[in-house]
């Protein structure tokens, strides 16, 4: 498949712009999912979040115009190249692997609420 820096020919201005774009969202939201409407992991991040309660903003990087802009701009950001990139908080915590570990180690709904993305504490056994 290739670089999708090198296949698309995205500008270092592109990525910079992309990069202000992904900083104000992930800034003004509490709970924030960059996916891809295909990707499995996505999916399973998208469906605890919402068996969680939480209020959350998904990103459909293959829906956005600017969609590989923003996730070059992601990858320089975070070190991330793949998808799902979620943030809460404010703060970078990964990918589906990430996310599935912290609810399994029951930090999962404690960082939602802290975050004010509205968690529920009921059942963490899905």
């Amino acid at each position: 498949m290739g670089s999708f820096l090198s296949s698309n020919n995205i500008s270092k201005e592109d990525i910079q712009m992309a990069l202000n774009k992904v900083k104000r969202i992930v800034s003004s939201t509490p709970v924030v999912v960059f996916s891809k409407t295909y990707c499995g992991y996505c999916n399973r991040v998208k469906q605890l979040l919402t068996q969680l309660g939480a209020s959350y903003k998904t990103i459909e990087l293959d829906e956005e115009s600017d969609g590989g802009e923003m996730q070059a701009a992601l990858t320089e950001w975070t070190g991330q190249r793949t998808v799902p990139n979620v943030f809460i908080g404010g703060t970078h915590i990964g990918g589906c692997d990430s996310v599935m570990a912290k609810h399994q180690a029951g930090q999962l709904v404690n960082l939602l609420t802290d975050a004010g993305a509205n968690a529920i504490t009921v059942s963490l056994n899905a």
